[in-house]
């Protein structure tokens, strides 16, 4: 099955490396990074997931900046393989705490241990965090998460200058805090996905969202938990449009599908929507769900452009907010390739614009602009001037786009998707955990069509 796993640095440097069976050249590593880092096929900017050289199969997928990579001689299943490098990248993050490469190299004593039981001889065992407590016995070395930058979800909830609690994400699962006290809290984190291609006439051609409730519970003595979504919630479309995209309350949530962690009990969800469990060490996800009902995208996207002249373009984009002024999206990218005989490109940005830069990449031919953070019911303009080489061309809406943007938006969801409530089973009147339940929004696939 599996011929070796390791973890690389973004400089290439070999962090963990186990070679379970033997049969793969040494090198192995060096020629994967080699590969990766000046991959250059058909144009395409990084190189996919899965790829073979001289026999060998590199499968990888890049977490936290880091190069999870295992190689095999055989014909094994890449999404098999794909999950697998996934749930180690998670289970290695609920025992440090944090996973980045500092911690890795503090921890590697720990790591090795980790891989010892998650794979033997290049078959995989276990990669739940509650099975591996029986037989993980090294103690995490924690690092000092005051000293990172926020990285993934650690970034998502800035929202101005308050934060919400960031200790999900660089707490370990294993170990206690100082003191020897273990904090009792809960984390239920709704996480949201959203896929939208807008007509070059801005009307809505395909809608989607792929939902995620994450739960990561620090709570001693595994008690039973409820937890509660909206009462109007409904499995299934109905043929019907039963949601009103243009009001900002909405109609009931129609989901299309879902499903539920083994340790869900569903016995009450069809009555009153409620979910009870008993939640596992370590990050899980409580339920997968998938909407392809009609909502109010987040973001309103204008794509323009038009011949100024020979040899000459402009183009204008116009991005307009549809949420609460209260709501802030942040670290939001907008992408649009251009002709490849275009040579030059200048930009204008609105009048006081604050935290916005602009870029034009040469060898991937497309404008960049880049916002630090939109304010709910603001608009945004960018206006660019193309110069192209005097050879002729052809359409201009064919050639150049579509428009791509990227963007987090913390503490929103375009689902409504609700937690009404999070109940915990008492131990004593005492006991009193604390509870905190984040929503997150992310762009999937937001696209506009010249």
């Amino acid at each position: 099955m599996i011929s070796q796993f390791f973890v690389l640095s973004q400089r290439g440097d070999h962090i963990v490396f186990r070679d379970y069976r033997g049969e793969v050249p040494k090198g192995s590593a060096e020629i994967f990074f080699r590969k990766v880092k000046f991959w250059n096929d058909d144009e395409a900017e990084e190189a996919p997931p899965v790829f073979n050289v001289d026999g060998v199969n590199y499968i990888h997928v890049k977490v936290a900046g880091l190069f999870f990579v295992v190689t095999t001689m055989v014909n094994v299943s890449p999404s098999l393989l794909l999950e697998l490098l996934q749930r180690i990248a998670l289970v290695t993050k609920d025992y440090l705490g944090v996973l980045n490469e500092d911690s890795l190299r503090k921890n590697f004593i720990l790591v090795y241990e980790l891989l010892d039981e998650v794979i033997d001889f290049g078959y995989p065992q276990t990669t739940s965090t509650e099975v591996l407590k029986s037989y993980i016995f090294n103690e995490p070395i924690m690092v000092d998460a005051g000293r990172l930058p926020p990285l993934g979800p650690a970034a998502m909830f800035m929202q101005g200058t308050k934060r919400m609690p960031g200790t999900a994400v660089t707490k370990s699962v294993v170990a206690n805090e100082p003191g020897g006290k273990k904090r009792e809290e809960i984390f239920v984190d709704i996480i949201e996905r959203i896929s939208v291609t807008f007509s070059s006439s801005g009307y809505i051609l395909t809608s989607e969202i792929d939902g995620t409730i994450q739960m990561k519970s620090y709570l001693t003595g595994n008690p039973e938990i409820r937890l509660a979504l909206n009462e109007d919630l409904s499995i299934g479309r109905t043929g019907s449009s039963s949601y009103d995209y243009r009001s900002s309350s909405g109609g009931p949530v129609v989901l299309d599908d879902c499903n539920f962690h083994e340790s869900v009990h569903l016995d009450s969800f069809d009555i009153d929507r409620t979910l009870t469990l008993i939640p596992p060490d370590g990050e899980f996800a409580v339920m997968n769900y998938r909407m392809t009902q009609e909502f109010k995208p987040p973001f309103r996207v204008t794509a323009l452009i038009e011949e100024a002249g020979p040899s000459r373009a402009e183009v204008l984009l116009k991005i307009r907010a549809d949420f609460s002024a209260n709501v802030t999206a942040n670290t939001i990218t907008v992408q649009m390739p251009v002709p490849s005989y275009t040579m030059r490109a200048s930009f204008e940005l609105e009048a006081g614009a604050v935290g916005q830069t602009t870029d034009f990449k040469e060898g991937s031919r497309r404008l960049e602009w880049n916002l630090k953070k939109i304010v709910g019911g603001s608009e945004h303009t960018l206006r660019a001037k193309l110069t192209f080489s005097p050879e002729s061309h052809g359409n201009l809406t064919k050639e150049a786009g579509p428009v791509n943007m990227n963007f987090t938006i913390p503490m929103y969801n375009a689902s409504k998707l609700q937690v009404r409530y999070l109940q915990i089973a008492k131990k004593s009147k005492a006991y009193n955990p604390y509870r905190w339940v984040r929503y997150v929004t992310q762009a999937n696939s937001y696209v506009a069509r010249l």
